[in-house]
């Protein structure tokens, strides 16, 4: 009866627990993200929404991106974090319960005939003493949730390892994506090198054959030259971009550095149709470092309740149960039995304002979580906004880009044939080439820009993580 009664007294002090519980904060939200189409924002429906592969469509990305989920170094050491903020958990959860060991020993001991107390004659001066213990009951009485708040501290812990790795997917699909398409704007680029040195060496040597017959001198020849120098020498420097970037993607997935295989060029990937950011507030539930920081928070939170149950007093209830015997045949029957129930209470005095700053230490730690998890919800609403009007003016400056090209293709071709024809001058016709050159480096830079864009947003809005 007695012992139903301390169960009972034991499970109602439990219920008191001192320190903050944790309230969600709220936060401003805006009704848009800056930057979107009014239409596009109005639909609660997300670019974010769609997995990585429905958004980059290349198989080949694909596959590259499947390995480097697999094998990237970055996201392995994200998933053993996890495994140890889940260990953690289990350990700072078992406090709360009681433990249970079994201790056997043997001891022989053996005094001697000629000690302070000599022994009778003929009596053995050896003797044999065996005892078994249970410690059944170890166990601190949690009345002020002193370890329920550690236990709530590291819960929150091992979901913010949680969300950590899922952004270490975001960041690495993206990364992955990126240097995917920073490969392909480099293969364009070479190609038009190559292409335009073929077409500046045809050029030169029509101007070779015309300086032979009396009909260009010796400076259009060399200005011819110049223009094929420049053009050979642009190669190298493409091709060593190129071995870098597919190192850098090689890193990413886990490998040593090699060659990687393309699949679509730049100008055939496609894109979605239409990129909603979807709703602001639902981002705060998307994006994960937002929710890292909260989990944080909470962390910081329960920390709170930790320092404070440290002013109040400590209970612990220690029992022993047990057998003890001089003769190990004799271990288990007759008066062998031992047992032991010690209930421990501790209460601080004087700690020197150690306890009060633990506490101030704690709640300004909690400020700084705070201040953290706001500062992530407004630099989210940033990037979006920075994301949104980037796209949607890189893609602006492509359809310009293209329409620049096909106009300067048409003055290359005019000017080689006016200077053919004997009417314009081979430097207006060299003049058109050079600008046609950069024009095709500036749309391949231009549509890899859209698609950095695209990757930047989907980022921003928080996709990318679900596997």
């Amino acid at each position: 009866m007695r012992m139903m009664v301390t169960l009972m007294m034991v499970s109602l002090l439990a219920s008191c627990r001192v320190g903050p519980n944790y309230v969600k904060p709220m936060i401003d939200v805006p009704d848009s993200f800056r930057g979107a189409d009014q239409a596009a924002s109005a639909d609660s429906a997300s670019l974010a929404d769609l997995k990585w592969f429905e958004v980059f469509r290349d198989e080949q990305l694909q596959q590259l991106i499947v390995t480097a989920l697999e094998e990237n170094y970055d996201l392995r050491d994200a998933v053993v974090r996890v495994d140890a903020a889940r260990a953690n958990v289990g350990i700072t959860r078992a406090n709360q319960f009681p433990s249970v060991t079994v201790g056997t020993a043997v001891t022989t001991s053996r005094s001697s005939a000629s000690g302070a107390v000599p022994l009778f004659q003929g009596i053995d001066q050896s003797r044999t003493f065996g005892s078994v213990a249970f410690d059944l009951l170890s166990f601190e009485a949690d009345i002020w949730g002193r370890l329920r708040s550690a236990t709530d501290a590291s819960r929150a812990g091992l979901l913010a390892s949680e969300e950590n790795r899922k952004a270490v997917v975001t960041t690495l699909v993206s990364d992955v994506a990126g240097a995917y398409f920073n490969l392909l704007e480099l293969d364009g680029e070479l190609e038009i090198a190559k292409r335009t040195l073929s077409t500046r060496k045809e050029s030169l040597e029509l101007i070779r054959i015309r300086e032979g017959r009396g009909l260009a001198t010796l400076l259009e020849v060399r200005q011819g030259e110049q223009l094929v120098h420049s053009a050979e020498r642009a190669i190298p420097s493409i091709e060593e971009s190129i071995e870098q970037t597919e190192n850098r993607i090689s890193l990413l997935l886990g490998h040593s550095p090699g060659a990687i295989t393309r699949g679509s060029p730049l100008e055939e990937q496609v894109q979605p149709p239409s990129v909603p950011p979807g709703l602001p507030s639902a981002l705060l539930e998307r994006r994960l470092d937002i929710r890292l920081a909260e989990q944080k928070l909470v962390g910081a939170s329960a920390m709170i309740g930790v320092a404070k149950a440290a002013y109040f007093p400590r209970i612990s209830l220690t029992g022993f149960l047990g057998f003890q015997s001089s003769q190990l045949a004799n271990l288990f029957t007759g008066p062998t039995g031992i047992w032991q129930f010690l209930p421990q209470v501790s209460q601080p005095i004087f700690t020197g304002g150690r306890l009060r700053s633990s506490v101030e230490l704690a709640t300004a730690q909690q400020q700084l979580a705070l201040i953290e998890y706001e500062r992530a919800i407004q630099t989210a609403f940033r990037e979006v906004s920075d994301a949104l009007v980037r796209y949607q003016k890189v893609h602006e400056v492509r359809e310009r880009q293209e329409l620049l090209l096909t106009t300067l293709h048409d003055r290359s071709r005019l000017s080689y044939l006016r200077y053919r024809g004997g009417v314009d001058t081979l430097l207006s016709a060299l003049d058109a080439d050079r600008d046609l050159f950069d024009a095709e480096l500036g749309l391949v830079q231009t549509r890899r820009n859209e698609l950095l864009a695209l990757v930047q947003l989907y980022r921003a809005l928080g996709g990318g993580w679900e596997q």
